[in-house]
């Protein structure tokens, strides 16, 4: 699954990217928690909790099935 995960990061990383910051991939639980670093611009955005769950979160559910959760961590 992580395999699949980091695959669906890399297509919504250049949105990411055209903003200023980036997203890196840190670990895949086995029930479905997917774990993400926010880089860049996107690291000290007030906005940065609704792209993890409403763009970066719903973009990995719909594309990996498993997926149950994304949080960050720093």
């Amino acid at each position: 699954m992580k395999e699949k995960v980091e695959a669906a990061i890399n297509k919504i990383r250049p949105t990411l990217q055209a903003d200023g910051g980036d997203v890196e991939l840190v670990e895949v639980g086995e029930d479905g928690a997917v774990l993400v670093r926010l880089q860049g611009a996107c690291r000290g955005c007030p906005m940065s909790q609704m792209t993890l769950k409403n763009g970066i979160e719903k973009f990995l559910k719909k594309e990996v099935p498993g997926v149950k959760s994304v949080d960050k961590v720093d």
